[in-house]
Formats: C-alpha cells, sequence, structure tokens
C-alpha cells in the first residue's frame, strides 16, 4: 500500500508535473473537511485521510482548519502518522515550528521561490512613495487630474540611503534593483552575511540602520523576536520625512507607533504590503493618500506561483522517497542527523 500524501490546499499551476513526480510513489488524498473538527477526527480507521504521512500546505487551508497553531499540531500528531508539513510559501508563521519540534514532526517552506516577485513589488513601493504616483493615479481616475499633487512633497530616488533590515535573499535582490538609480544602500542583520557586495554597508545595530535611512525597508520573517521589532523608538529615531516599506509580515511593526508617525508627519509615507490582521486593514491608513497599500500580493506571480509549487511539492517528495526532504525550516534543523541535503 502507498504512503498517502494529503493536499491542505490546490495545486493551481503544475497539475501535468504533480502528477508525474508522485505517480507511483504515493497516493494523493485531498482536503475534503469544512471544519477544524472533521479534520483531526479523519486521520483514524476508514476516514479520508487514514495512512497520511506528510501534508502539502497552503494559508488558504486556515479557512477551513484554521490555522496549524500548538493545539493542532499536538492533535495532528496524537492522531496521525504525519512527520512532514511542505509549507507553499517562504512564510510560514501560520504553524507553530515549536510545537512541531515538540512531536517530531518536520516543516519545510520554499526560500527563494518568490525573491523577485516580492523585491520588484518593493521596488514599486518605494518609487511610488517617494514620488506619490499611487496617489496620482487615483486622482486621475476620479477626474481631478493632478489637483492634489504637490511636487514640493515629493522626491527622487537617485541620492538617498535605503536601509535594509534583514539581507537574506529578498533584501539582497531589492538592494541590487536599488542600487541601480543609484542608492546608497546599507543594511543590518542579526546574522551577517558571508558574502555582500561592496556597495552594501554593513551597520552595527537597528538604531544606527534608522539613523541613516531615509527609507526603510523591512525583510525579516515573523517570530518571538522580530515581532514589534519597529516600534516607536524606531520609527522616532528614522529622519523627520523618511519612508517606511514592509513586505514582510505586518506584526513586525508597531502599527499604533506607525499611524501617529503618519498624523504627526515623521514618516512622509508607508509603503505596505502586510498588515497585522490580514484581511483587516485598520481604515485609518486609508486616510493617508500619500501612502501606497497593496493586498498582500508582493509574492505572487505566475512564475513565482510555478516555482513555489514546484519547489514545495519536491519538498514532499523528497521525504516519501527518502524519509527527509529539503528546505528544513531554520528552528528546526538541528538534531536531523547527517543528511546531505541541509
Amino acid at each position: 500500500m502507498l504512503p498517502r500524501v494529503l493536499l491542505c490546499g490546490e495545486i493551481e499551476y503544475v497539475q501535468d508535473e504533480f502528477k508525474e513526480m508522485f505517480h507511483g510513489i504515493a497516493e494523493v488524498v485531498h482536503l475534503v473537511s469544512e471544519s477544524r473538527s472533521h479534520f483531526l477526527s479523519s486521520f483514524g480507521p476508514d476516514g479520508p485521510y487514514e495512512g497520511t504521512v506528510a501534508l502539502y500546505r497552503r494559508n488558504t487551508s486556515s479557512r477551513v482548519i484554521g490555522k496549524f497553531d500548538a493545539p493542532l499540531i499536538h492533535a495532528l500528531a496524537d492522531t496521525s502518522k504525519v512527520r512532514w508539513i511542505a509549507q507553499n510559501g517562504s512564510g510560514y508563521d501560520e504553524i507553530d515550528v515549536q510545537a512541531c519540534k515538540e512531536r517530531g514532526i518536520l516543516v519545510s517552506n520554499t526560500p527563494r521561490a518568490n525573491e523577485d516577485a516580492t523585491a520588484t513589488t518593493t521596488l514599486y513601493l518605494m518609487i511610488s512613495c517617494l514620488r506619490r504616483f499611487s496617489m496620482a493615479e487615483r486622482s486621475l481616475r476620479s477626474g481631478t487630474w493632478k489637483t492634489p499633487c504637490n511636487p514640493a512633497q515629493t522626491h527622487d530616488v537617485t541620492g538617498r540611503t535605503l536601509g535594509i533590515l534583514g539581507l537574506g535573499g529578498i533584501g539582497l535582490r531589492f538592494a541590487h534593483l536599488a542600487h541601480a538609480f543609484p542608492m546608497r544602500i546599507i543594511y543590518f542583520s542579526r546574522r551577517k552575511p558571508e558574502s555582500v557586495p561592496d556597495w552594501c554597508e554593513y551597520v552595527s545595530s537597528v538604531e544606527e540602520l534608522c539613523k541613516q535611512a531615509d527609507v526603510l525597508s523591512l525583510h525579516v520573517p515573523l517570530n518571538q523576536s522580530t515581532a514589534g521589532m519597529i516600534g516607536e523608538k524606531e520609527i522616532r529615531t528614522l529622519r523627520r520625512g523618511s519612508v517606511l516599506l514592509n513586505t514582510s509580515r505586518g506584526r513586525i511593526v508597531d502599527q499604533e507607533a506607525m499611524i501617529r508617525a503618519l498624523e504627526d508627519g515623521h514618516l512622509s509615507s508607508v509603503g505596505l504590503d502586510v498588515y497585522p490582521d490580514e484581511p483587516h486593514v485598520d481604515p485609518r491608513l486609508l486616510t493617508f493618500p500619500q501612502c501606497t497599500l497593496l493586498p498582500h500580493i508582493g509574492g505572487e506571480s505566475a512564475e513565482s506561483w510555478r516555482t513555489r509549487e514546484l519547489q514545495a511539492l519536491g519538498n514532499l517528495r523528497a521525504f516519501v522517497l527518502g524519509g527527509v526532504g529539503e528546505d528544513i525550516v531554520p528552528e528546526l534543523k538541528t538534531g536531523i542527523g547527517n543528511s546531505t541535503i541541509l
């Protein structure tokens, strides 16, 4: 009998490749549950997910079964044979990885898959905020031409200082794009990268990054150490009139502190693709016409979606074939053994 893998979310872009990847090595079952309780009760004998050893997960599944928080992970470990969760996406904050670690469940994600899509979104947000292009387009569409647009409140990109918090794949790709103007690029990462371009200047702290930046762009994962990382102190350390960009996760920024800084003009604008309580957007943000707001689409393009699906499914397939897959999230890499893929 073939092992079973459960799709918590549909495959949209690589259906033919998907069928070929798992033909003859696993039986694929689809999510049929309409509630969290039904999901957790369906791994037992004669249940629709009986014998499942691994899951493919999209965040859209949380609409039905909720986030993969600690209670769900512990229940999953108690009632099923699941030992691998292949997350479609680089972010995995909807999965309690500490609970997974406690129960021997490994989690993979898809780093690198949406680097270009997210970096180019960040570039758009930066240009739009500095030049107030989003406001100008809305003015044209409403029939007021450029009446609300004041050139004195817009600024060129060239020559400004871009501060990047987190020089991982997305941060570095954005740095390359911004350097072309050129801009001065400074960065801070808790783990200093081994190899970066000479024109990327490392600064010693978040405080120093904020002191020097005209534009601050956030590229760190959401976890206990980064939640609220950019708060009142950091925002007020930025120069008056600075721009804040966030394409990582909404909860990295203290939203109240950010809104206060917009109200009193300390921040001239913000470019956001993420929010603390998605899909809810604080209505106060909508009252600042100079800001550019997107509905968390930064990493989404046909190309990035295809790459993400293939990468997540590849991780799943590697686990089925060899008991360990690739792209294990950093918190769970320790203690895996001497696998050559890590």
